[in-house]
């Protein structure tokens, strides 16, 4: 294009979008906008993609099952599925009926019985001279706000009747035709990249369902363990704390110390001889879990350290309550393997040997 006389050639405007720069830097712009709304979707739709997760890791609960039944009855997969779903579905009809039943009105019983003790223990450290009054009763308040909490979320579970509802749907769905979902995720990839994808889904199941068959193991021998010694040896409500103590041992480290600080405050309320059993049962229980089941486990699955679980479970807890608490070692595990594959799979491209270049 040829100026005027005495005019400076004309250049292309931010508006005119054949201009290579002003392309490139939208398409930038563009990526880091998605980006931030990214982000902020997920930051406000925490608690829908936790219920999803949730979905994801029953589905691998129930997949698990139904691979493990198959190995005796060699029958459809869709009939496995059935008599698995049936299963849990008995177990849990049964655990709300006995709760219901015969332990629900043992849970303001088991918070007085632990108040009491807790204000036994703080009388007894202002007595040393240990810490203030104003700090005990300020701690009191906290910890006995956290325990109040969770005895009446266990308590009163039919008000989280529409999450459990909502995930175990979406357990059955996935776990009817995990297939179907798995190529629907691939279908958004490019082609180059969905063999990865297959490979890393393939082992992020596997991992899943073992770690899920040793949580599920670990919470019914905690569980009925804890249930069996505590009656043998007289501690009061030892059916209540069985329970609780197999719901806590869904999670690693807080599970533990939770029943633990429950047991030994219930068994010394009935005396020094009771408490020293519970004591002696909460350490026979988690040696059995610590020692027998866990690295049984972590052979099968993956190794995940102590001070990992418990820093992402102290954050998700944080981030997203109770539910972010529950599937943060789920997760950590997840993104753990899809590290591991990731990297994998770049020092395997890293190593593959470059083609030769033709000869001219």
């Amino acid at each position: 294009m040829i100026a005027p006389e005495g005019r400076k050639p004309e250049q292309p405007g931010p508006s005119d979008f054949r201009d290579p720069m002003t392309a490139r830097e939208l398409k930038r712009a563009a990526v880091w906008l998605g980006l931030a709304v990214a982000i902020a979707l997920m930051w406000l739709l925490a608690q829908p993609l936790l219920l999803i997760i949730g979905g994801l890791v029953f589905a691998s609960m129930l997949d698990g099952g139904t691979r493990l039944l198959g190995r005796v009855l060699p029958i459809a997969r869709g009939w496995r599925l059935a008599i698995v779903c049936l299963a849990a579905l008995a177990f849990l009809v049964w655990t709300f009926y006995f709760a219901g039943a015969s332990i629900a009105a043992q849970f303001e019983t088991l918070r007085s019985v632990v108040t009491h003790q807790f204000n036994r223990i703080a009388d007894w450290v202002q007595t040393m001279g240990l810490m203030p009054k104003n700090s005990a009763d300020a701690i009191g308040e906290q910890v006995m706000g956290s325990l109040g909490r969770l005895t009446t979320a266990v308590g009163t579970a039919l008000g989280a009747i529409s999450s459990l509802a909502m995930i175990l749907v979406i357990g059955v769905f996935v776990a009817i035709e995990p297939r179907l979902y798995e190529r629907g995720v691939a279908w958004m990839l490019p082609m180059e990249k969905r063999t990865e994808f297959y490979e890393t889904s393939a082992k992020m199941g596997y991992t899943m369902r073992r770690l899920m068959a040793g949580r599920l193991l670990g919470m019914a021998v905690e569980g009925v363990g804890t249930w069996v010694l505590l009656a043998v040896g007289g501690v009061p409500m030892a059916a209540l704390l069985g329970i609780l103590t197999g719901l806590l041992a869904f999670l690693p480290n807080i599970g533990a110390i939770v029943s633990g600080v429950l047991l030994v405050l219930v068994g010394f309320s009935a005396g020094v001889e009771t408490g020293l059993w519970a004591i002696g049962v909460y350490l026979v229980v988690q040696t059995v879990d610590g020692y027998l089941i866990v690295p049984m486990v972590a052979k099968r699955s993956v190794d995940l350290a102590p001070a990992l679980v418990l820093g992402a479970q102290v954050l998700f807890g944080a981030l997203f309550g109770l539910m972010g608490l529950a599937l943060a070692d789920p997760i950590v595990a997840m993104i753990k393997v899809l590290l591991e594959e990731s990297s994998g799979n770049k020092a395997e491209d890293a190593q593959a040997p470059v083609p030769a270049a033709p000869l001219p």
